[in-house]
This record gives structure tokens, sequence and C-alpha cells, in this order.
């Protein structure tokens, strides 16, 4: 009977659920929904000059025309598309915060885990450095290192937006390095024998995997704003790349702000709100999946636990209050006399 009762007890408890398989991030909503933005700006990069219904700087068109049939985005001051002008500028503004973030990242990663690794005077070199980066405003920077590129292209002016903007995390990095090179399993690797570098590839890096893919993100979204502000001041390559920086400086230039052309303004700035939103959401995910705390199952659990604990200290109380008699006044309370309430004998 014990036995029959135990296996009809366990064919009636649910199955234990599986384990996902898959890409982790991908168990995130937050992650999801970045990455489908974010891949639908990579995927207008790659197709847009080619999916651009007109030339975007082919003038002639009907001037300061609203949003239409034929331009759906209407079209500027001098008769060009602006919707053209915007699928061709995704191009432009995503490699340069790709460009920008990959040699950002690469900088942080070399100097800051050699300096939090190899320690000494090499630290306070690469230190003092990174202080010297962090200390200089980056915009004013970049704006006078680009002051001498003169129509260079976007790469150069890449190139220089990461130079400015690989200092905060590299500073993260050595922080973390400094408290990685004391645990365990790299005593051990140095124990038996394995080299510096392997023990920072190997060892020290994938463990810096959240601080990494932040900084890449951050960078990202960091190069992108810095070019259309210098696009915006017309520092920028105005010679005939399109960038959503530049969309915004002939806007500005013409007097769009001023004159109502909503339309030539909004598309390139939402465009830029967009993929820095998205990338935010990728970062959120990537934070849940590195934390199991922030992860939305563990929130739920704590919640469940914290509305369950509710009603079972309450009934809890209850029971002891009628099994041991009335509760006994508080602490610093005046005890009730027993004839309290009686009238008095005569």
């Amino acid at each position: 009977m014990a036995a029959t009762a135990t296996l009809a007890t366990a064919e009636t408890q649910p199955a234990p659920a599986r384990a996902r398989r898959g890409i982790p991030l991908l168990r995130s909503g937050k992650a999801v929904a970045g990455l489908v933005i974010f891949g639908t700006f990579v995927l207008l990069a790659v197709i847009g000059p080619w999916i651009a219904p007109h030339d975007p700087s082919k003038t002639g068109g009907p001037i300061l025309q609203s949003p239409s049939g034929e331009h759906l985005l209407g079209t500027t001051q001098s008769g060009q598309d602006i919707l053209s002008q915007v699928l061709e500028g995704a191009r432009t503004s995503m490699l340069v915060g790709l460009v920008a973030a990959t040699f950002a990242t690469a900088l942080a990663i070399l100097i800051g885990v050699t300096a939090g690794y190899v320690g000494g005077w090499v630290d306070d070199t690469l230190s003092m450095l990174t202080n010297i980066f962090l200390v200089i405003p980056a915009l004013p920077l970049t704006i006078v290192l680009t002051g001498y590129l003169e129509g260079g292209g976007w790469f150069p002016i890449a190139v220089v937006i990461s130079v400015t903007g690989w200092a905060f995390g590299a500073r993260l990095q050595r922080a973390q390095t400094l408290s990685l090179r004391n645990r365990d399993y790299i005593k051990a690797a140095k124990a038996i024998g394995e080299r510096p570098w392997r023990i920072v590839t190997v060892e020290l890096v994938p463990n810096l995997g959240a601080i990494i893919i932040s900084g890449f993100l951050f960078t990202f979204i960091f190069a992108i704003l810095t070019e259309a502000s210098l696009s915006f001041l017309g520092l920028g390559d105005l010679g005939g790349t399109w960038s959503w920086g530049t969309t915004l400086y002939w806007a500005q230039n013409s007097s769009a702000f001023t004159t109502g052309a909503w339309w030539w303004y909004i598309p390139p700035g939402l465009c830029i709100a967009l993929v820095g939103a998205s990338l935010s959401l990728v970062n959120f995910g990537a934070d849940e999946l590195m934390n199991p705390r922030l992860s939305p199952v563990a929130k739920r659990a704590r919640k469940r636990r914290r509305h369950a604990a509710g009603p079972v200290l309450g009934a809890a109380t209850g029971a002891a209050a009628g099994a041991d008699g009335p509760v006994p006044p508080a602490r610093g309370d005046a005890p009730v006399p027993a004839s309290a309430g009686k009238e008095p004998t005569p």
C-alpha cells in the first residue's frame, strides 16, 4: 500500500522543468527587446544605402515638403530626401560606434588588466596615465584632435573617440583585476607553473565579462553621441559622407528648429535615442545573466516567499495566542486590575 501511494504521488506531481538550452542572454525579455531594436538598425546599416529611394545629396526636389507618399520623411530646404539621408547615415553612425567601442574596449582591457595583474611600478605608471585621461574632458579633447583631421572621413573620428573613451573602463577593470588576482584559482594556476599571459587570457579576462560587455555597450553609445555632437558643431566629415549627426547639422544650419520643420531633425534624433535605449536594455539583460539575484525569476521567487510568509506568521501568532491565553501587556503598560469594570461593593 505504501509503495502504491508513493507511486501515485510521484505520478501526480509535475515533472521538473527541463533546463533551457540556447543562448542564455535570450532568457531576458529586456535583452530580447534590445537585441531586436539594435538588430533592426544593424540591418538598416547594411542594406540602407541600397534601399534608399533617392540620392541623399541630390537637390532639386520640393522644398521643405512635409512627409508624403513620395517622400516618406519629407524633404530639406534644398529638396533632398530625408529618408535617404537617414538610411545612408545609419551605416556611418553604426560603423563609428562599432570601431570606437572595439578600439576603446581593447585599450581598456590591455591597460586595466595589465596594471591590476602586474602591480608595482607598472601599475603606478598605467594608473597615472588612466587618471590623466579621466580628468581631461572627453568632448573638448575630441574637438581639438578632430580639428586637425580636415575631412579625413569617419574612421579617424572613430579612432579619436576611442582614444578619449577608454579610461573609465580601464579603471573598472583594474579594480576588478586587483580583487581577482588573489583568488585561490589564480594562486593555483601560478603554483602549477602557468604562464602569465595564459592566466590573464584564460582565468582573468573571462571573469571580467560583465564589466567588458557593459563598457563596450556604453562606449558604443558614447561614440554615436560624440560623432553626432561633432557633426552638429560642424567638426565632422561634412564633405559628402552622411551620418545622423550630419543630418542634424544641416537641419540646424538651415533653421529647421525655428521654422517648424520637425520632420528634418526628429528622425535622426529618434534613431540615436533608439540605439541608445536598445543597448541599455541589452546591458540590463547581461547584468541579470551575470548576477542571478537580478533575474526576474529570482525576484518573483523572493516575492512569493514574502507573501507566503505573511499568512503563515499570522496563523502561528493566532495559534499561540489561543493556546496560551490572552497576550500579556507590553512592557511599560500598566497592568489592568482584576476589579476593573466592576461596581464597588457597598
